[in-house]
């Protein structure tokens, strides 16, 4: 799962983010959680860690330059301005399955953005 968040989004947030994507997302199998990947620069952050240990996943940081090479259906340039890449969730995700594609795309609520790809085997 790839999470992008303002520092203003508590771990409460980050946890009901993801939940809620899982539940409506229209997959055909059930999706587990086996990380929460996110910008290297905010991974440590105690909203996300607390998150992570919520949902008992580790934390995955992933540093810019590698983030901003991953090609993603829905960029921000938004996003490109404040961080330097282009995706954090969507592609934390697909970093954090492997490169596995996509099974749900960006979602947003509270400051908080998930999405989420298939692990590669």
């Amino acid at each position: 799962m790839g999470v992008g968040f303002r520092t203003s989004a508590s771990s409460a947030d980050i946890v009901s983010a993801v939940r809620a994507a899982l539940e409506s997302a229209s997959v055909e199998a059930p999706v587990t959680v086996i990380c929460l990947g996110t910008l290297d620069r905010k991974a440590n952050e105690p909203a996300v860690v607390g998150a992570a240990a919520a949902l008992g996943v580790p934390v995955l940081g992933f540093d810019t330059e590698t983030l901003a090479a991953v090609v993603v259906p829905h960029p921000s340039d938004v996003v490109h301005a404040h961080t330097g890449s282009p995706s954090i969730a969507e592609a934390a995700a697909v970093l954090s399955a492997g490169g596995g594609p996509l099974i749900i795309p960006k979602r947003s609520a509270n400051g908080v953005v998930v999405a989420a790809a298939r692990k590669v085997s």
